[in-house]
């Protein structure tokens, strides 16, 4: 009950960052295709979501997730790897990281990942932190020489190729949810589903909603130039492959053009 009081009045006050985020609960539109390259595969696309105009804005009014920290953005704990292939496409592009690149190199060269567990039973790895209540080791302060942000994010854009291709998988997917499973059809055939949605507050389970701000939900954030599945592109495309976001990007586009019935309620209602 007091988690709940608490929300409210967060909610209620016009100077928490807070106040500005809508319900999680509004009408949706949805879409759904078979993947061109593969007739097992259904993409479940959630349009609202991919037609919004989020857009990332660390570093340019992001509240952080953590109060009083919001030079942190999202990066205010280690990240999970997914699996051994994340961890070790991470490990070579920590490998191109120097001293003048890489504020926390010392520290983070050798031990720059951690044992930890997501359910409180089952190891899991995930980047180091900077402390035990630190950010992760791969942030830059906004003081240091190379930039604030991300150390992998930002060697990959001086190496001319995309931050996914360095950055674990958790990192360069947010706040694009995708969930796969096999589905039984009433014909007794199989189809994997991919589902591409909104990564809320609910995402993070539980504690989600004792996060001090999330985007997705926030006004504050929804300010692009472009919908989401444009600006998302190639995170879209490696989620889903090419063949696919390809019909998805045609499907947004048709959509775009004959108005949205439910548009993302954080989008300014202006186009």
């Amino acid at each position: 009950m007091t988690g709940q009081i608490e929300l409210r009045v967060l909610v209620d006050d016009p100077d928490d960052p807070r106040s500005r985020e809508v319900p999680l609960d509004f009408p949706r539109e949805w879409i759904e295709f078979a993947d061109p390259a593969d007739e097992n595969h259904l993409i479940r696309a959630d349009l609202t979501w991919l037609l919004s105009r989020w857009t990332c804005i660390f570093g340019r009014g992001c509240h952080g997730i953590v109060a009083g920290r919001a030079a942190d953005g999202c990066c205010s704990h280690g990240a999970f790897f997914t699996d051994s292939d994340d961890e070790q496409r991470v490990r070579a592009a920590v490998k191109r990281l120097t001293p003048s690149t890489w504020q926390h190199f010392r520290r983070g060269f050798k031990n720059w990942t951690e044992n930890d567990t997501i359910d409180g039973k089952n190891s899991a790895r995930r980047t180091a932190t900077q402390g035990a209540d630190g950010p992760c080791v791969f942030l830059n302060d906004a003081e240091f020489p190379a930039g604030a942000g991300c150390a992998l994010h930002a060697q990959a854009l001086r190496d001319g190729v995309h931050p996914l291709e360095y950055k674990p998988d958790v990192c360069w997917q947010l706040p694009i949810r995708r969930d796969q499973e096999w589905v039984k059809r009433p014909d007794n055939t199989k189809v994997l589903v991919s589902t591409l949605s909104e990564f809320d507050r609910r995402g993070w389970g539980a504690g989600g909603h004792d996060l001090d701000w999330w985007c997705t939900s926030s006004t504050d954030a929804h300010v692009g130039t472009e919908p989401m599945y444009v600006s998302y592109g190639p995170e879209l495309t490696a989620l889903v492959g090419a063949p696919a976001y390809a019909k998805l990007a045609e499907v947004c586009g048709a959509r775009r053009r004959q108005g949205m019935v439910a548009p993302h309620p954080a989008d300014d209602d202006t186009d």
